[in-house]
């Protein structure tokens, strides 16, 4: 009885990391490299799990270990070290640290993604009021090139204006030096004619 307890308890507990893991996941308080890393030790305690549930029952059908194994758990005895095997999955960071000391690991790396996204948060705000400054100065230099152009106009008229009242006096001049040569010719006719040889 004790026995089977314990698998329940067992179960519910692994159940409980896999929601947790779910959450924490979901609402990205972890790393998606960490969140990996968790849920293979998960896959783990439930193949262990089910071990210990078909070995309660009478089914040994453990398969045997596998050459990886044995050599990660030689290697474990032969440092001094007692092998484990539901963390043969660790990672070096990891590796040696108590549950608490990686919960501070992961602590410090959620505070440290934080002010990076702090940092991100304010460079994003100094972009977004200087891209109002420019969309500002943009409009008042839009303004100015409006009435530039405005006064382009005027004075592209004056000038047109003003070439036909010279092109008009030119024609004018023109025919009134014709006027004066053809006066003075008439003057110098008479005055030939007049004046006795």
């Amino acid at each position: 009885m004790t026995l089977r307890a314990s698998l329940q308890k067992l179960k519910q507990s692994i159940a409980q990391l896999k929601d947790g893991l779910l959450r924490a996941s979901s609402t990205r308080r972890i790393m998606q490299s960490e969140a990996d890393r968790r849920q293979n030790l998960i896959d783990d305690l439930l193949t262990r799990e089910k071990q210990l549930n078909s070995t309660f029952k009478g089914d040994i059908t453990e398969p045997e270990p596998s050459r990886s194994t044995l050599m990660a758990e030689g290697a474990g005895a032969s440092r001094g070290v007692a092998a484990n095997p539901w963390l043969i999955n660790e990672t070096e960071e990891t590796r040696g640290l108590t549950f608490e000391e990686i919960k501070q690991q992961q602590q410090q790396i959620i505070e440290a993604q934080d002010s990076g996204l702090d940092a991100l948060a304010a460079v994003i705000s100094r972009q977004k009021i200087m891209g109002q400054e420019i969309g500002n100065e943009l409009d008042e230099q839009n303004e100015i090139i409006d009435d530039l152009s405005h006064l382009v106009d005027k004075t592209d008229d004056r000038i047109r204006n003003e070439t036909r009242r010279v092109k008009l006096v030119e024609t004018k001049s023109a025919s009134c030096g014709m006027l004066v040569v053809i006066v003075l010719l008439l003057i110098a006719i008479v005055v030939i004619a007049v004046w006795p040889v």
